[in-house]
């Protein structure tokens, strides 16, 4: 079940209203990252004087000093916070995967698109999944060794689940109905989860997670759903 999922939901990801979501937050958050340059590039142009004096580099200014400030800031964050920032901003846009899963493949299905507070919440919330899974990622390498990234995939792929899953099933059910199939899978969520949460360890790769996150937990919800009502072809617009 999880396999067909994912499978189906990676061939969709050339779908144009996949990557329009996922260059949207990629966009959105190289933006942020560049305002906070130049936040942190004013600001230390205004507080230090107009040039520093250092031994053997000698008498330079404050200019040089803030472009190599701000240089080093970019790169440090787009290795630690580009990917968490890219996902919660994808999170706003994620109804439009789940709109194009069920559009292709379960067009007697539609759901209804989830209130824009809703989206704010859930990007929210992936956002803060996410740092915690750079940040454990990080604290495990030390403390674990190579048994650090089996216990980040298991943390995470709970926390990914379940956050994905209620994604996709409220757009078609209340939130307490949608909360209670999620407990009745949880197993089946993990495990999905954890497939989504492995990645997140490699660079870039975690950029398309959010996308592919949504599509496979929108197929998974249908699955789920129509073994619910006794149906027997859980894909029955798939192509």
């Amino acid at each position: 079940m999880i396999l067909q999922a994912f499978f189906a939901a990676l061939g969709q990801m050339t779908d144009p209203r996949f990557t329009r979501v996922l260059w949207r937050g990629v966009g959105l958050a190289l933006g942020l990252l560049v305002a906070i340059g130049l936040v942190l590039w004013l600001a230390i142009e205004a507080v230090i004087p107009g040039s520093v004096s250092l031994p053997v580099i000698g008498a330079f200014g404050t200019g040089v000093l803030a472009t190599a400030g701000v240089v080093l800031a970019m790169l440090a964050a787009s290795v630690f916070v580009m990917v968490p920032v890219a996902a919660a901003f994808s999170a706003l846009f994620l109804d439009e995967v789940a709109e194009a899963v069920e559009t292709a493949h379960y067009p007697g299905r539609p759901g209804r698109p989830l209130p824009l507070w809703e989206g704010i919440a859930d990007s929210a919330v992936l956002f803060l999944v996410m740092v915690a899974v750079s940040l454990v990622t990080f604290a495990l390498s030390f403390v674990l060794g190579p048994f650090g990234p089996v216990l980040f995939w298991a943390v995470n792929g709970w926390l990914l689940g379940r956050e994905y899953f209620l994604m996709a099933a409220r757009r078609h059910l209340g939130r307490a109905e949608a909360q209670a199939l999620a407990a009745r899978h949880r197993g089946t969520l993990w495990l999905a989860g954890t497939l989504m949460a492995a990645p997140l360890s490699l660079p870039l790769v975690g950029l398309f997670i959010p996308v592919l996150g949504a599509a496979t937990f929108t197929h998974l919800f249908q699955r789920l759903r129509s073994d619910r009502a006794g149906g027997s072809n859980p894909y029955p617009g798939s192509r």
